[in-house]
């Protein structure tokens, strides 16, 4: 069986552990080569890319912080040389958690900056050459927070319900120009951002999770590889929760 994306370029952000990492492996064992940026991190993205060149395919890290517009445009403009992008995955986001009432404002900015400003930020940089070259297919990252809403994430919640609403209008933009524009929302992932929660919290978490397990990374990144993939070219606008039936 051949590989789907094989000759594809894809940009993935925030790919340096967790799901970013298995999302962008699983491009890279589909064929696709890989861009991905590190931020605090540039030996862990290394060691991603040593990891996708193992498939036989391109791959590269480079540091840029995408609350940087210079850094943003930076990064997307490093794949050109390799003919110009067609997989764009909107993954990176950080977790602030506080209730409401002991949120800092910087707390509720920071979250709202990195994980919707910057989907923002990414995917403006990148539309213009996928909609010139009249293909593409962006995927971004969202959350079971945004649709049902998880006590201590006010910020989180916002920010990717935000996400949602981006995708399903950017869709409408783009969808005459044979670009298409999806969101998976993952549930309870197992990741550093688990080890956070209160194992007492966790728990109950879990126990809400029809299926009672949490999400391995990979399962996520198959969601996002069929979306990046020619069988979902008549997928667009849609958001698919890989949650273990959590928000069902």
């Amino acid at each position: 069986m051949g590989k789907h994306l094989e000759g594809l370029n894809a940009l993935v952000t925030g790919a340096e552990r967790g799901i970013g990492k298995a999302i962008a492996l699983a491009l890279a064992r589909d064929g696709a080569n890989v861009l991905i940026n590190h931020y605090i991190d540039a030996a862990s993205g290394e060691e991603v890319v040593g990891a996708m060149q193992a498939f036989g395919v391109q791959a590269r890290t480079i540091a840029a912080d995408i609350t940087v517009q210079e850094q943003v445009d930076e990064l997307v403009a490093a794949i050109k040389p390799w003919g110009g992008l067609d997989i764009l995955v909107n993954n990176a986001g950080i977790t602030r958690d506080k209730a409401l009432f002991n949120m800092r404002p910087e707390d509720w900015h920071m979250v709202i900056d990195t994980n919707l400003n910057g989907t923002f930020r990414v995917t403006r940089a990148a539309i213009r050459d996928m909609m010139k070259r009249k293909r593409g297919s962006i995927i971004n990252i969202s959350s079971v927070s945004a649709l049902a809403g998880m006590a201590g994430q006010t910020n989180y919640s916002a920010a990717k319900a935000g996400i949602i609403g981006f995708t399903k209008a950017l869709a409408r933009e783009v969808a005459p120009f044979r670009v298409t524009v999806n969101c998976v929302a993952p549930g309870p992932t197992k990741t550093d951002m688990i080890k956070a929660i209160p194992e007492k919290v966790l728990q109950q978490q879990i126990g809400a999770i029809p299926l009672r397990r949490l999400a391995e990374p990979w399962e996520i990144a198959e969601a996002v590889r069929f979306l990046a993939s020619p069988s979902a070219r008549f997928i667009t606008g849609h958001v698919l929760a890989v949650d273990g039936g959590l928000t069902m």
